[in-house]
């Protein structure tokens, strides 16, 4: 068994030196791991700034408070719970300071790009509520209104809705939903795990004007430690407090908030909505790539994207999902596969992957490089070795830093 600190020398290596599309993996800064990795995972401070259970919190204090004061700035928002360990967890606490248990909510399906926290039945959502799910259109991919409104005319008691994705690559029209939801006297909730980056860009239409609730992961497209975060309207902060702590977690993560403190610092610089203009047209420039090269063998979901990821349909290679995410990655590109919707193929296999741009936009990289590594996977796909191209490529995206 290597020692722990040959494993991280090894993933460190791993990381610098192959092509990662993972949509839901993101490099973060040395200023943000340094924040984590610091004395502050010694304190025990369960509370809230100015109200803990332990003493000695008084530099703690400063550093959640500092925290939610650039989160409530960078979402525009009037609450901010910054304690969260992960969006899951965001999302369970949002559920309880919103609804009661047995409760009926309309979410998106899982099969369809929402996420397992939406309400899947092995996970605690949907083992405590009652969810309905609506999906997306056969014919385009799209985000089916129609089933939307007309679930909602159907089940009367629906008492909240969830809008959010993890693999759906257009653009979601937030304020439209919210309104429909409203209409049948719904609460409404959006998850922008993936998307919290672009929305804090002002990128993508925000949901913190017309949702009760905005939660998300803090790992993703906004840059920063592993956790989560939730903001709200004042009406709910109290309530969504109680349900964070004590209701769902105890002690926060002090080292993480302090790392969420410093990726809301850098959320909040110019260069960042530029990080995130960037990192959608590299989707873009990947997208058409793909199409490019034979949009029969590599179809693209809703034939583009808004965002940072695409979605494609591989089966038109003769693989299935995970042969492809297997057979990348033994050559150093990482890609995950993925559920398209109306999938015949179970969840271990799947006929699709999910790629994202966040990572390598990071490092520095355009859209003519994103056209290259697409190039790559398909020499891959056709059998051909590219790993010292893979090698290649990172060696000159490393140079220009």
């Amino acid at each position: 068994m290597p020692t722990i600190e040959e494993l991280i020398l090894r993933e460190r290596d791993r990381q610098t030196h192959s092509i990662n599309l993972i949509a839901s993996e993101n490099f973060v800064s040395d200023y943000v791991l340094r924040c984590m990795g610091t004395v502050f995972t010694n304190k025990y401070a369960e509370g809230y700034p100015g109200k803990r259970w332990y003493g000695g919190c008084e530099f703690t204090d400063q550093v959640e408070q500092h925290a939610i004061d650039l989160a409530k700035q960078l979402f525009k928002a009037e609450h901010a719970n910054v304690q969260p360990h992960s969006g899951t967890q965001s999302n369970l606490a949002a559920y309880m300071a919103l609804i009661k248990p047995g409760d009926k909510v309309l979410a998106f399906k899982l099969e369809h790009g929402g996420h397992l926290s939406h309400g899947a039945a092995f996970n605690a959502s949907g083992k405590f509520y009652k969810f309905v799910h609506y999906g997306v259109r056969r014919e385009d991919g799209r985000i089916d209104e129609d089933e939307y409104t007309r679930l909602l005319k159907e089940n009367p008691d629906i008492k909240l809705v969830v809008t959010g994705a993890s693999s759906y690559p257009r653009a979601i029209d937030f304020k439209r939903l919210a309104g429909i939801a409203r209409e049948h006297g719904a609460l409404f909730m959006a998850d922008v795990a993936h998307i919290s980056g672009l929305v804090a860009a002002g990128v993508h239409q925000s949901p913190v004007d017309v949702a009760d609730m905005v939660t998300m992961s803090t790992h993703k497209t906004i840059r920063g430690p592993r956790g989560g975060m939730v903001v709200c309207s004042a009406k709910w902060a109290s309530k969504l407090d109680r349900a964070v702590f004590p209701g769902g977690q105890g002690g926060p993560l002090v080292h993480i908030v302090a790392a969420k403190a410093a990726m809301l610092e850098e959320a909040l610089r110019p260069d960042f909505v530029q990080y995130q203009k960037q990192v959608i047209a590299n989707a873009k420039a990947m997208a058409k790539a793909f199409t490019d090269i034979d949009s029969r063998k590599y179809r693209v979901l809703t034939g583009g994207t808004d965002n940072h990821m695409v979605m494609v349909d591989i089966s038109g290679t003769g693989k299935s999902g995970i042969e492809v995410e297997n057979l990348l990655g033994e050559q150093k590109i990482y890609v995950n596969k993925n559920f398209i919707p109306y999938d015949p193929l179970p969840v271990t296999q799947t006929s699709g992957i999910r790629v994202g741009s966040p990572l390598l936009t990071t490092l520095g990289a355009k859209e003519a490089d994103f056209v290259q590594v697409v190039q790559l996977i398909d020499k891959a796909v056709n059998g051909e070795n590219v790993a010292g191209e893979v090698q290649k490529f990172m060696a000159d995206l490393s140079s220009r830093r």
